[in-house]
């Protein structure tokens, strides 16, 4: 248990809420979460120990922290606003963290609106994948007064590993959509890489052979490869419609800042090209597939149907 007593509420128990959950729960803090059309994540954590409501009304009425893990910034502003949203149920200096990849803008918005009802409000998005949430060690982005960090360091450290302040409410954002381009940009880059070693007579594997080892290793590097070496398709579970939304909101943070963004437009542009080929509930390493298709050449693993 904590010397504060803080109660938590969560909603988005999707991939990496599943495990941030399970850890925050199992780690000693009364829970309270929102029903689900997936009912499996819902009632391994009531097993637990969670309580389960039906609204986000309800989950601000039980908590002193709520933690956001959803989409993007339509769906966190839809979950605070409303009759039944969080903001009608939670009370004065109660805190709501966005652990989504959002747009700093609206997280600025939604601040400033809560901070009216005497609420705060931080963004702590989330580094690594659904594997290091069930662990309890994701990296974390925070953004918030110093007051408040100290105050959500140790429920945040429950599910992560490595928490990491980097200044004032929206920072956490900027940071993540920062990352995410970087990371994204790799996946770009080697799935074209891949399809022209292809189209040239050099096989994945026989990329993979140079690159492997090398300095140009990294480990995204390496989770995303398994789809094209190993055909695993839950090596890297993070949508090509979640990562296309994330250089879009890049792109605006850009736009807002002033700065050209030639790269990052690159980057959108190519998995764009997956997501009008229809592939947005396909998964990051799943690129390759998508731009090999685009000049003629098959990298749909070996085992895949």
């Amino acid at each position: 248990m904590t010397d504060r007593k803080e109660t938590v509420g969560f909603i988005g128990l999707g991939f990496m809420g599943h495990g941030m959950a399970k850890n925050i729960v199992e780690k000693g803090y009364p829970l309270t979460i929102m029903g689900h059309r997936n009912r499996a994540p819902i009632e391994d954590l009531v097993a637990r120990g969670a309580r389960e409501v039906a609204t986000p009304r309800e989950v601000g009425a039980n908590s002193t922290i709520v933690f956001l893990c959803v989409t993007g910034s339509r769906e966190v502003e839809a979950l605070v606003r409303g009759p039944d949203g969080l903001k009608a149920g939670l009370k004065p200096g109660s805190v709501v963290v966005d652990c989504s990849t959002s747009d700093p803008t609206s997280s600025a918005a939604i601040a400033a609106e809560l901070a009216e009802a005497g609420i705060e409000f931080a963004d702590a998005p989330l580094g690594r994948t659904p594997k290091e949430a069930w662990e309890g060690t994701l990296d974390t982005m925070v953004g918030a007064g110093d007051a408040l960090f100290e105050r959500l360091k140790p429920v945040l450290s429950t599910w992560a590993g490595r928490v990491i302040h980097m200044g004032g409410t929206g920072d956490g954002h900027r940071m993540k959509l920062l990352n995410n381009f970087i990371s994204l940009g790799y996946a770009a880059l080697y799935a074209e890489a891949i399809a022209l070693a292809d189209k040239v007579g050099i096989s994945p594997k026989r990329f993979d052979a140079v690159i492997r080892g090398g300095r140009m290793d990294c480990g995204f590097y390496q989770t995303f490869t398994r789809w094209v070496l190993e055909g695993d398709r839950d090596a890297h579970k993070f949508t090509i419609a979640n990562a296309f939304k994330d250089l879009r909101y890049l792109e605006s943070m850009a736009d807002a800042a002033g700065v050209v963004n030639p790269i990052g437009n690159a980057v959108k542009n190519s998995f764009g090209v997956a997501m009008a080929a229809g592939g947005e509930r396909s998964y990051v390493p799943m690129l390759t597939d998508f731009i090999g298709n685009l000049n003629g050449v098959d990298l749909k693993p070996a085992n895949q149907p």
